[in-house]
């Protein structure tokens, strides 16, 4: 099969996000202007960078109480920070329950029944039930083509690691069973690992 994505794919459902999986999620924690916190999973995101770490995740819809837009991008661009924080297989079900278009004045982390605690290096809450979270700083938004994309590019201040996920130096992610976003409704979870020596080892 060959299609063209401006002519359309013909199948029951688009294929585009079950080709490029699995997919990290970035559940996004920011802070309005106003003070309210919100939370929201994002599958478009990944890191993109070592020194300085940076991470990017990608919005691509809008809600009709923002300007264009969903809340993370328009929380992050009135206050210039928001966190990362790593989803669990545990924590499969509230990461779920704060994908809900709630209006922009509701609380995620009241609606998941998560605990939201402060980060160390900005103005923003994070979730203290994750295996891990980085707190980043804005560094640009870019629009891309469409009516509401923009990714949000973010330098990585600061990084909390739960002590029980760490064994002999190492994070552990078998520990936590990180979740990922398949196509569809899809998700899977990580339980094995297996080495590769690359081949300038």
């Amino acid at each position: 099969m060959f299609y063209r994505p401006e002519d359309g794919h013909g199948l029951p459902h688009n294929p585009f996000n079950a080709i490029v999986t699995p997919r990290p999620i970035g559940w996004i924690s920011s802070r309005s202007a106003d003070g309210v916190n919100n939370l929201a999973p994002y599958s478009f995101f990944n890191a993109v960078a070592y020194t300085p770490p940076q991470v990017m995740f990608a919005s691509t819809s809008a809600k009709p109480d923002q300007d264009g837009t969903k809340d993370s991008v328009a929380n992050i661009e009135a206050t210039g920070v928001f966190c990362v924080n790593v989803v669990s297989y545990a924590l499969r079900d509230a990461m779920n329950a704060s994908s809900g278009a709630l209006p922009k004045d509701e609380d995620e982390f009241a609606h998941a029944g998560l605990t939201a605690v402060e980060c160390e290096t900005i103005t923003c809450a994070r979730v203290a039930e994750a295996p891990a979270a980085l707190e980043c700083r804005l560094t640009q938004i870019v629009t891309l083509p469409g009516e509401a994309n923009k990714v949000v590019f973010g330098e990585v201040t600061g990084v909390h690691l739960r002590d029980e996920c760490l064994r002999d130096g190492a994070f552990d992610v078998t520990t936590f069973q990180p979740l990922a976003r398949l196509g569809y409704r899809d998700y899977s979870v990580v339980r094995d690992l297996f080495p590769l020596t690359r081949p300038d080892d």
